[in-house]
C-alpha cells in the first residue's frame, strides 16, 4: 500500500496539524492522488492571524536593507531546491517539464527583483512636501500591518511568489491561502521559508478551501488587508461583501495564467495596496 504524506500547515514558524484533524487529498490534473493536505479550519485562520499580528511590528522595524537581504537569501535557497520545486509542479500535471524547468527560474528572479525594492520603494513613493510655513513636511509609507493574501490555481508557484514578496517586503506580514487545486508548490516553498532567515510568522501558510474560510477571512477584525489573486468572481464577492463593515482594503491581483510570466506581475504598483501613507511636520532650525 502506498503511503501518502500528509504536509502540515505552516504558522508562527511552525509546522502545525490543523485543529479539525481534516485533511485534502492533492491530486494531479488527471486525477491520481499525490500527497495530502491539511484542511485548515477557522481556529487554524485565527492562529495563523495572531501569529502574523506577532510577528509585524519586529518585521517592520528591521531595516529596509536587512529586508531586502533575507527576501535575496530566501531566494537563494529556492535556487537549492529547484530541481525539487519543479518536480512538484510536472507532478502536478497541469505544467509539462519544460514549463515547470520555466516557472521555477523566474520564480527566483521574481523573487529577487522585489527583494530589490524594499530599500528603494520609500524614496520613489514617498515625497517631500512643499509647505507654505517654516517647516519639514515628509510623506513616507509605512506597511498597512496583516495581509492575507489569496493564491491561484496557476499557474503553481509563480503568482505565490510574486504576491507574498509584493507585500511582504514592506513590513507586512502575510496569511497566505495556497492554491486549493495544486498545492504542493506551496507547502514546498514553506519549508524552504521555514529554513530560512525570514523571522517566524512573516509568512503563515495556509491548506484548504476558499469558501469555506472567505466569509471569515472578510469578517475578521484584526485583518488589514486582502490582496485577491485567486480569480474567482464569488470569492471576489464574498471577500468584498465581508468587508463592509470592517473597511479592510482589498486588492484584486487576479491575472490571466500567461500574464503571470509577464512583466504585468513585476508592477512596483503593488506594493502601494499594503502601505499606508505617513506625514510629519518638522520646524526648520530644530
Amino acid at each position: 500500500m502506498a503511503i501518502h504524506k500528509t504536509y502540515k500547515l505552516y504558522i508562527g514558524g511552525n509546522f502545525v496539524r490543523s485543529e479539525s484533524g481534516r485533511y485534502l487529498a492533492a491530486q494531479s490534473a488527471a486525477g491520481t492522488h499525490l500527497e495530502n493536505v491539511c484542511l485548515a479550519s477557522r481556529k487554524d485562520f485565527r492562529d495563523a492571524v495572531s501569529a502574523a499580528r506577532s510577528a509585524q511590528e519586529g518585521w517592520a522595524n528591521k531595516s529596509a536593507h536587512l529586508r531586502g537581504q533575507i527576501l535575496y537569501r530566501a531566494a537563494e535557497m529556492l535556487q537549492n531546491r529547484a530541481g525539487e520545486l519543479a518536480g512538484e509542479i510536472t507532478r502536478s500535471g497541469h505544467s509539462s517539464p519544460s514549463q515547470a524547468r520555466r516557472e521555477v527560474p523566474l520564480a527566483i528572479d521574481r523573487l529577487v527583483y522585489f527583494a530589490g525594492w524594499t530599500d528603494k520603494y520609500s524614496q520613489i513613493f514617498g515625497s517631500v512636501n512643499p509647505v507654505a510655513t517654516s517647516h519639514f513636511n515628509f510623506t513616507v509609507p509605512e506597511p498597512t500591518g496583516v495581509v492575507v493574501v489569496l493564491v491561484p490555481d496557476e499557474p503553481a508557484l509563480l503568482p505565490l511568489i510574486s504576491l507574498v514578496a509584493s507585500v511582504i517586503l514592506g513590513g507586512n506580514t502575510a496569511v497566505v491561502l495556497a492554491s486549493e487545486k495544486y498545492p504542493l508548490p506551496a507547502v514546498t516553498f514553506a519549508e524552504i521559508l521555514a529554513t530560512s532567515d525570514l523571522p517566524g510568522g512573516v509568512v503563515n501558510l495556509l491548506t484548504g478551501s476558499r469558501a469555506d474560510l472567505a466569509a471569515h477571512i472578510a469578517g475578521h477584525m484584526d485583518i488589514n488587508a486582502i490582496v485577491d489573486g485567486c480569480g474567482r468572481a464569488e470569492i471576489s464577492a464574498r471577500l468584498q461583501s465581508g468587508m463592509a463593515l470592517n473597511l479592510k482594503r482589498y486588492a484584486n491581483h487576479a491575472l490571466p495564467r500567461d500574464r503571470w510570466f509577464s512583466p504585468d506581475a513585476e508592477d512596483p504598483y503593488w506594493i502601494l495596496n499594503t502601505t499606508e501613507f505617513k506625514t510629519a511636520w518638522h520646524p526648520i532650525g530644530l
